[in-house]
């Protein structure tokens, strides 16, 4: 497979297991909806700094490993944290 491609389904992976830590936060007490965004903001720049080294001689430029799966991720992260938020978060009746 090719750099781009791992880095992509890797990223749409992590945004699944962002948006799980960020339901898991968002359900706690005094916990608010930006730690959720934060999480996931982090998440993928943590990303970043992990593809960088392995992948620097793979791709064309550096800023393709920091633009690849950005949408997806994102996408990814926000559809499954609306799911996951829905399933596990408690709800006044």
């Amino acid at each position: 497979m090719q750099p781009t491609t791992i880095i992509y389904w890797t990223r749409v992976c992590l945004g699944i297991v962002a948006a799980l830590i960020s339901t898991l936060l968002s359900a706690l007490p005094d916990v608010s909806f930006f730690n959720g965004i934060t999480i996931a903001l982090l998440v993928y720049i943590v990303t970043y700094y992990v593809y960088k080294p392995l992948f620097l001689t793979k791709v064309e430029k550096t800023s393709k490993i920091f633009s690849t799966g950005v949408g997806a991720y994102f996408l990814t992260w926000i559809v499954a944290w609306v799911i996951f938020y829905t399933l596990l978060a408690p709800h006044p009746s």
